[in-house]
């Protein structure tokens, strides 16, 4: 009986991964399909046909800025985690895991393969994840930072909901940190363990005192890196609006490519651009358009890492 269980227990998560896995598939499908439905595939191939090499160019560019702005952010992370990564390494497992983001569906098993990869080489795979976990997620937050004062300072389809959504989201940081504070981190709790351990990586892996300006510093030049490739995207394919009208699009379609559900990096990023170029008053096919050559380029972009792929070279020393 006791084998019997203890079976079935990684039986049932694994096929809840699994059913999660394929519903965010499906939901990046869906959009998709929607999208093709409602615009045809005008707006894809018109945007892919106007690609070319002066955007190549910048879009290779600024993926070496980006690229070597998260993996520096890796690298202070997982050293503030214990768990050493030379700047080196680091830039060819990122290259790597962003060449798997942009060709496999989800759009994150890239990050999940450098997080286990780097932890089985340094003896920990759970502070390898972890550290690839906190990052991405100081990323994200630094990427929220700049759309909320974006999104204030210039006229956009969301504008009218910022302040009730400034509001909900300081609620919750501010109750996130009283929690943090008020409940205890150390006990037989699983949960308390676990907020153990969340508190610690944050104050040794993003707050300490040797990490929190470069983490800072590198998610801002890489949120930059991001949106001057989606303006490039934007100009290449044919929209005339203004600067001032296309950031807060751009950025409401970079917030949309944190959703993991697309299908090689395709589904909610064309779905909010449609819908947030018709909102602003321009078109949904001009979003579409953008978004499209955006994914391209950020696959051109990141071909230096199916060559890290092919090598299969890149070792992370282990050293802890």
């Amino acid at each position: 009986m006791g084998d019997e269980a203890g079976g079935a227990a990684p039986t049932a998560t694994s096929a809840r991964r699994s059913f999660w896995g394929w519903a965010r598939l499906a939901l990046g499908v869906a959009v998709l399909v929607g999208l093709l439905c409602w615009l045809g595939t005008g707006p894809f191939l018109a945007g892919l046909r106007l690609i070319d090499a002066p955007a190549l160019a910048a879009a290779l560019a600024i993926g070496v800025l980006t690229t070597v702005c998260a993996a520096w952010r890796w690298s202070l992370v997982a050293g503030g985690l214990g768990v050493s990564l030379p700047l080196r390494e680091a830039v060819a497992h990122c290259y790597r895991a962003i060449f798997l983001n942009a060709t496999l569906p989800g759009g994150i098993l890239g990050d999940v393969h450098r997080a286990v990869r780097h932890g089985r080489d340094v003896g920990d795979v759970g502070r390898g994840i972890r550290a690839v976990v906190w990052e991405r997620m100081a990323g994200q937050v630094v990427l929220v930072a700049f759309a909320a004062v974006l999104l204030f300072a210039f006229p956009s389809p969301v504008r009218p909901f910022l302040p009730v959504a400034t509001a909900v989201a300081v609620a919750v940081l501010v109750a996130v940190v009283v929690a943090a504070r008020l409940l205890p981190q150390s006990g037989a709790s699983r949960w308390a363990r676990a907020l153990g351990t969340a508190v610690s990586d944050v104050r040794l892996g993003l707050l300490g005192r040797r990490t929190w300006a470069g983490v800072l510093l590198a998610s801002a030049l890489a949120v930059a890196g991001h949106l001057a490739t989606f303006l490039v995207a934007a100009r290449t394919a044919g929209s005339t609006a203004p600067l001032t009208l296309l950031l807060p699009l751009t950025l409401l379609a970079l917030l949309a490519m944190g959703v993991p559900a697309n299908v090689a990096g395709f589904g909610p990023r064309e779905g909010v651009a449609a819908w947030a170029f018709a909102a602003a008053g321009l078109t949904a096919a001009e979003g579409v358009a953008t978004a499209t050559v955006y994914g391209a380029l950020v696959l051109v972009a990141s071909l230096p890492g199916a060559a890290v792929l092919l090598a299969r070279r890149v070792r992370v020393p282990a050293t802890v």
